[in-house]
């Protein structure tokens, strides 16, 4: 299970790079694929167990994964669309600040999720593994507008430390949302971006629906 959390970060590592070189889409796929891994350590720490560090080391690789590079994505895509970016001082202050927002939210969520667990496994705030997904997901879906992706990074960063109770993902479930991140990660396009679409849904009817739904 650890090494599969170090190969999360690992990936982040290179998601990071891809954004700085400007490959967005790269980076959407690599977050989806973090976010496999993310799902799978788990699974495998229930099934055959994990270590006393397991637990320290998820944390500090959702950081890389779900902060940083979702972070530098948001920006990277800001820089793609809004050209010059660097010569407008307002739109680069916009991108940079929505960036940092969730990277701080992220990073809150991360202490939140280590220190505060309910007695059922909840945790107050949605995931960063979900909020990054739900970006990702959404770029690769085709939301490309600026503007909007930056609002929707705002919502997500705010609902990240919001005091609201979100249950653990069943492995059951985790198993099929890996499934349909994987079709959007080998082949985000195919069927009219069918597979980001349908991870896109399923990701804001769990964020929408699980504080009180979720059996």
């Amino acid at each position: 299970a650890d090494v599969i959390t170090l190969a999360n970060a690992v990936v982040g590592v290179v998601a990071m790079t891809a954004a700085v070189l400007g490959n967005v889409t790269v980076v959407a796929q690599l977050i989806l694929l973090a976010a496999v891994a993310d799902g799978l350590d788990g699974i495998v720490a229930r099934t055959h167990g994990g270590t006393a560090v397991g637990p320290y080391l998820d944390s500090m690789a959702d950081i890389v994964s779900f902060g940083t590079a979702p972070a530098l994505f948001v920006f990277a895509v800001a820089n793609d669309v809004w050209e010059s970016l660097g010569d407008e001082p307002l739109l680069f202050v916009a991108a940079v600040g929505v960036a940092s927002l969730f990277v701080v939210f992220s990073l809150v969520r991360t202490v939140l999720y280590t220190v505060y667990v309910g007695e059922d496994e909840t945790r107050p705030g949605i995931q960063n593994t979900l909020a990054s997904s739900i970006i990702a997901a959404a770029y690769l879906a085709g939301l490309t507008a600026v503007p909007v992706l930056l609002a929707v990074t705002v919502v997500l960063s705010v609902l990240m430390v919001a005091p609201v109770p979100y249950p653990k993902l069943a492995a059951r479930d985790a198993l099929v949302m890996g499934i349909v991140q994987m079709g959007a990660i080998i082949d985000p396009a195919a069927f009219d971006s069918l597979f980001p679409r349908v991870l896109l849904v399923a990701a804001l009817a769990y964020l929408t629906l699980a504080p009180r739904y979720y059996w």
